[in-house]
């Protein structure tokens, strides 16, 4: 498991990414379950996560509409399978409009090249 906090902070809200090799929901799942052992993750508003298997892509937006789509798009655009990836926000009490989606593909883009994926 890779998680890199503090990708990125707008207007309060505060965001990190995390990942790792996953192959099913149910794999994803205990993933979830492991990220939020850690408080800081049980505690966040969203856990946004998408995952590219050779059955099915999987995603779930957990509250934030849209973003497991992001996050999934970005999976298949660069050919990336069997790997989980979460994108984590603290909401910061101002609404962000489209500009969370940007943040999502920050977060993306972040944990791909910190990963070395392709």
């Amino acid at each position: 498991m890779l998680v890199l906090e503090n990708i990125l902070t707008d207007r309060g809200s505060k965001y990190a990414v995390s990942g790792g090799p996953c192959r099913s929901e149910e794999e994803a799942k205990a993933f979830l379950a492991e990220l939020r052992r850690r408080k800081k993750f049980a505690k966040a508003t969203h856990n946004t996560w998408a995952l590219l298997t050779a059955e099915a892509p999987i995603k779930n937006d957990d509250g934030e509409s849209g973003a497991g789509n992001v996050i999934l798009r970005m999976l298949e655009r660069d050919g990336i399978t069997d790997h989980i990836i979460v994108v984590t926000r603290w909401y910061g009490g101002k609404h962000l409009g489209g500009d969370r989606f940007r943040h999502v593909q920050t977060a993306v883009r972040a944990y791909i090249e910190a990963a070395g994926l392709p």
